[in-house]
């Protein structure tokens, strides 16, 4: 059993290998403006980069030198990051986005934010960028998601995912207010609905309100204040709403999950960059439903 279950990931890694290479010289394609995109009945209405990241766990030698969250220090995982293209054509009837049927295709890989910068911009190429009317980037607030839309998606509409804004606030709640109580609910509340609104200007004037019980308290409060200053432009939901857009990034948290969580992520997994990076080639390839396309081009090739 050990022996077949060795053959089949042997097997698994060298196709991932392989889509990885096709992928490469497919993005390489891209940069250079040699690609042409795919083809449509005529312009996107709305052209979404959704973009996240998950700790993949690896063997040892991965993450030599590499600080961790872990009681030892050390680090015990790498990140993979991951971003999907969908395209929205319309509204429900009450007038909320629906993503538009079989429009969503993955990337990832463990590397750069500079390399992964280049691959999801070639993945939005290839999907038809260029014929987008209105280009929205989802991330969770990262520096560097902002960062890699200012350098690949100039004069993109930026959100943060509202339900990890509403995590930090519920998490800032325990901190000054107790993990549970009326008092916790209460705050917690308000600021959701001040949130909810883009009234980010009252959530940090609530925030600068508190009394936090000691400094690491006080450093966790300076620290969400700031990010929700920083993101403050990018958090206008009850505008964003008005326009008919999505404000959170499911899509591409479901991707991290489907990809990476359930095929890397096991009890007892630990993976090589190698082999982590051939798998989630693999993965990326199946759930963008380009499996079929994979095959009949390695067929022509041969």
């Amino acid at each position: 059993m050990v022996v077949k279950t060795k053959q089949v990931e042997r097997i698994a890694e060298g196709l991932g290998e392989q889509i990885e290479a096709r992928a490469r010289a497919e993005r390489q394609a891209v940069l250079a403006g040699k690609l042409v995109p795919l083809g449509g009945e005529g312009p996107v209405e709305k052209f979404y980069i959704a973009v996240d990241a998950t700790g993949v766990p690896v063997v040892p030698k991965e993450t030599a030198g590499r600080a961790g969250k872990g009681e030892d220090g050390e680090a015990k995982t790498r990140e993979a990051k991951l971003g999907c293209v969908f395209t929205q054509s319309r509204l429900d009837a009450k007038q909320r986005p629906v993503r538009d049927p079989h429009s969503t295709s993955y990337v990832a890989a463990i590397e750069t934010a500079a390399e992964f910068g280049k691959r999801i911009y070639a993945e939005a190429v290839r999907r038809g960028l260029g014929q987008a009317r209105q280009v929205i980037v989802l991330g969770d607030g990262a520096p560097w998601i902002w960062a890699l839309a200012e350098e690949h998606f100039p004069g993109a509409l930026q959100i943060v995912d509202l339900y990890h804004a509403r995590e930090h606030l519920g998490e800032l709640a325990k901190t000054v207010y107790g993990r549970t109580g009326k008092a916790t609910a209460a705050w917690r509340a308000a600021r959701y609905e001040e949130l909810e609104a883009g009234n980010v200007g009252a959530v940090v004037a609530a925030m600068k309100r508190t009394r936090p019980r000691d400094a690491a308290d006080r450093e966790q409060v300076r620290k969400e204040i700031a990010y929700f200053q920083t993101n403050a432009e990018r958090m206008r939901y009850a505008g964003f709403r008005r326009r008919g857009v999505f404000v959170g990034s499911g899509v591409v948290e479901a991707g991290c999950k489907t990809i990476m969580g359930q095929r890397l992520k096991q009890s007892g997994m630990r993976w090589t960059i190698r082999g982590a990076n051939a798998i989630i080639a693999l993965r990326c390839c199946q759930v963008s439903n380009r499996w079929e396309e994979f095959w009949e081009a390695r067929a022509a090739s041969r």
